[in-house]
């Protein structure tokens, strides 16, 4: 009766979230949620049920990839315990406060949410992002307590998401960790692929000094497969990991796709986001984009660019997706914010050639209408060409947001280090490669994916890591990978 009574008090919607006016942040880079104040997280942490495990019954926590305990941090802010509620999320995440900003949480934990099966799920991103605010403007990281020193020292490749989380894991039970990061600022797609406005770099700097604060070394403009390779390291740190993303461009190959004014989605935020574009001339990285700029693709990313061409001054600011809106693979808050600022969308067209001016910069795209057939291996419906309905784009600016595949130095320079057909490195379930004492995880084994699974493979990785440190030296034979992971 009591279960019932408390069903019934449940608030049907979570709590807005306060954002800048979609007129006013489409000509600034500045954050477009504002977040919530701490009144209106502890009534949006009052929404949850405080559910406990049971057959056949789904809680928050079995979705989250990092394997936070949710109720229990949620009940010490439904009790105004902020501190508690932080040390509860710390226990497993070592990026709380970008995995609030752009973790796809409702897909992972609101979607196990039992009070989302009738009404719309306890706001747990938002929660975490508050947590992470407040512990950061309070200044409460302090002096990080670590475990007496094994004697073993571990380097890590890639200083994104995947590595980051091995490196403050590994750190945590008292390795000795030297992170190796190519570009000057650690982060990886943090600070390279995802824009100012959607996770603010210093909101990243913050994070990195957490986990630097744990003992971790961090070497920027270091390019492992350059400067040292991983059989170089291996004569130094008694384990490595690997977790350099999948930073190489995909392409459409398509005729014209040489013509000035057509950019990777990779070149065109890392100018804007690493190399801070946005704030020229102040910052010395001219950007160029059209009156019209076309962004080929349907992901995060492909919303990154469209909104961020319109900041730059862009009139006009279209995507171009083959499939239709159900199949946008982007987040639904990415694409609404998207069309809230302007966004025009095309939907069921592809692109079949790109048409230039006398001067060699793209003035057109040839297009054709598109429509779906029956689902492919991803489980979407297949994109069917509809012959004869070729249409024109005009554009003097295409985002070619189609994709990435994984950074290739690594295996290049690694000859016994087996890859798959995508060109991943082939990794078992704990994250272990085919070359002893080497494991990697995130985008360079799984191809692009999210954030917060990078995370997910890397705090797997640090478990079986540990694990080979310390008492299981145990590696399975290079032919388990023949076929890729074993």
């Amino acid at each position: 009766m009591a279960e019932e009574k408390k069903k019934s008090r449940i608030v049907p919607k979570k709590y807005p979230m306060p954002e800048q006016d979609p007129k006013e942040r489409v000509r600034n880079f500045n954050e477009v949620p504002i977040g919530q104040d701490k009144e209106t997280a502890i009534l949006e942490a009052k929404r949850c049920l405080q559910c406990k495990p049971g057959p056949n019954r789904e809680i928050c926590k079995d979705g989250c990839p990092v394997e936070i305990d949710i109720p229990a941090f949620i009940k010490e802010l439904q009790e105004g315990n902020l501190e508690g509620a932080m040390s509860i999320i710390r226990e497993k995440q070592n990026l709380p406060a970008v995995c609030g900003r752009v973790c796809p949480y409702e897909n992972q934990c609101e979607g196990l949410c039992i009070v989302g099966k009738k009404n719309e799920p306890v706001g747990i991103g938002r929660l975490e992002r508050f947590l992470a605010d407040w512990e950061r403007n309070e200044q409460m990281h302090g002096k990080i307590e670590t475990p007496p020193s094994t004697g073993k020292k571990v380097a890590v490749v890639g200083g994104g998401p995947a590595g980051l989380t091995v490196a403050g894991d590994l750190a945590r039970l008292g390795h000795k960790v030297t992170v190796f990061e190519a570009l000057q600022y650690s982060g990886g797609v943090l600070v390279y692929g995802i824009p100012e406005f959607r996770l603010p770099k210093e909101i990243v700097r913050a994070e990195v000094d957490f986990i630097k604060k744990t003992g971790v070394e961090i070497k920027n403009d270091f390019v492992v497969g350059k400067l040292d390779t991983v059989d170089d390291l291996l004569e130094e740190y008694d384990a490595v990991f690997v977790g350099t993303g999948a930073g190489l461009p995909n392409w459409t190959n398509l005729e014209g796709e040489n013509l000035n004014g057509i950019l990777s989605a990779n070149e065109f935020l890392t100018r804007v986001n690493l190399m801070k574009a946005f704030r020229f001339p102040d910052y010395d990285t001219p950007i160029r984009v059209g009156k019209t700029v076309v962004t080929l693709g349907g992901g995060n990313v492909a919303m990154d660019c469209a909104r961020t061409a319109l900041r730059l001054g862009a009139g006009e600011s279209i995507i171009l997706y083959r499939r239709s809106d159900a199949e946008l693979p982007a987040r639904r808050e990415e694409v609404n914010h998207a069309r809230e600022e302007g966004v025009k969308f095309e939907m069921l067209a592809a692109p079949l050639k790109y048409i230039g001016d006398d001067c060699g910069n793209v003035k057109q795209i040839e297009a054709i209408r598109m429509k779906l057939g029956e689902p492919d291996d991803s489980g979407r419906r297949r994109p069917i060409r509809i012959e004869g309905s070729n249409f024109i784009v005009d554009c003097q600016t295409v985002l070619v947001a189609i994709g990435q595949s994984p950074n290739p130095l690594v295996p290049m320079t690694t000859p016994d280090l087996k890859t798959t057909k995508w060109g991943t490195i082939a990794v078992d379930a704990k994250g272990r490669t085919s070359k002893k004492g080497v494991f990697a995880g995130g985008d360079i084994s799984t191809g692009a994916a999210t954030v917060i699974l990078a995370m997910g493979d890397g705090k797997r990785a640090a478990k079986a890591m540990h694990s080979y440190l310390m008492d299981d030296p145990s590696w399975p034979a290079p032919e388990a990978f023949e076929k890729g992971a074993c």
